[in-house]
């Protein structure tokens, strides 16, 4: 019989695999899952970057953002953002959080991001902007107390996005892979929009057709397919990465010595032919 936890735990494992492949993750930032037998517990992977993450890296917490388990892992510092989201939206099964650089630009100016192709509808209705600042004056620009969290969380309202001023976005899907959809193609939209503004005035989906591509991309047969393409792109290049690693300089010196010295071996070992000195 399948076990849906292990199987939520490997699924968001390759998840944050997939997203650092696709570039919206990096060094930082964050994507985690409601748990599959508990809404009032979620999963999220350990401290550290999102490409390193297995399966035996998702740990267990409760909505307030504890560990279910003692652990001796190391966990975010801006765990209530998952936390406080999925408090105040049950609708919510998923939520990642990042720093992509497409989508910075919009952080840092306050210019509205709107849906200007089909895929990038799922952006949602009109993307909010939250600003540490109104509340709480200077801060490191992290989200890391439950305040900040709800108040966050109160900013995304029953939108799907929301932009946090000069630190990055903020998404939520009702599955992983739909917010894996919306993270990756935001961010494709958000460089097509700075690319259309850079060359003059942009045109974009008017509400209707917004509403209407949005649905017709979030379909479990379209969300199917986006996901067997980027999990396929995953291993190829994990394929290639421990091909590189298997051909390492350091590997491939250490058998050239071993070459060089068995054939020293074998020369030494070969009697030498003597010379006839020609009498003249």
């Amino acid at each position: 019989m399948p076990d849906a936890l292990a199987e939520a735990r490997q699924e968001l494992a390759t998840a944050n695999r997939v997203l650092a492949n696709e570039g919206v993750l990096d060094a930082f930032g964050h994507i985690s899952i409601r748990h599959p037998h508990n809404p009032d517990r979620y999963l999220i992977s350990r401290y550290g970057a999102a490409e390193l993450m297995t399966a035996a890296d998702i740990l267990e917490l409760t909505l307030d953002s504890k560990p279910v388990e003692p652990t001796g892992a190391r966990l975010f510092s801006e765990l209530v953002i998952h936390g406080c989201i999925y408090q105040a939206r049950p609708d919510v099964h998923s939520v990642c959080h990042h720093h992509a650089v497409s989508v910075l630009p919009y952080c840092i100016t306050g210019v509205e991001l709107v849906p200007v192709m089909h895929l990038g509808a799922s952006l949602g209705g009109k993307v909010p902007f939250w600003d540490s600042r109104d509340e709480f004056g200077d801060t490191p620009l992290v989200v890391t107390t439950p305040e900040e969290g709800r108040s966050l969380a109160r900013a995304l309202g029953d939108q799907w996005m929301v932009l946090l001023r000069r630190h990055g976005a903020t998404l939520a899907g009702r599955s992983l892979r739909e917010c894996v959809f919306r993270s990756i193609y935001t961010c494709r939209n958000a460089e097509l929009q700075s690319r259309a503004m850079a060359m003059g005035s942009i045109s974009t989906l008017s509400a209707g057709e917004a509403a209407m591509c949005s649905h017709h991309s979030l379909t479990p047969r379209t969300l199917s397919r986006t996901w067997e393409y980027w999990t396929h792109r995953l291993q190829k290049m994990e394929a290639m990465t421990a091909g590189a690693a298997r051909r390492s300089p350091a590997k491939s010196a250490t058998r050239r010595g071993k070459a060089a010295a068995k054939s020293a071996k074998r020369a030494a070992a070969r009697p030498r032919r003597s010379r006839k000195v020609k009498r003249k």
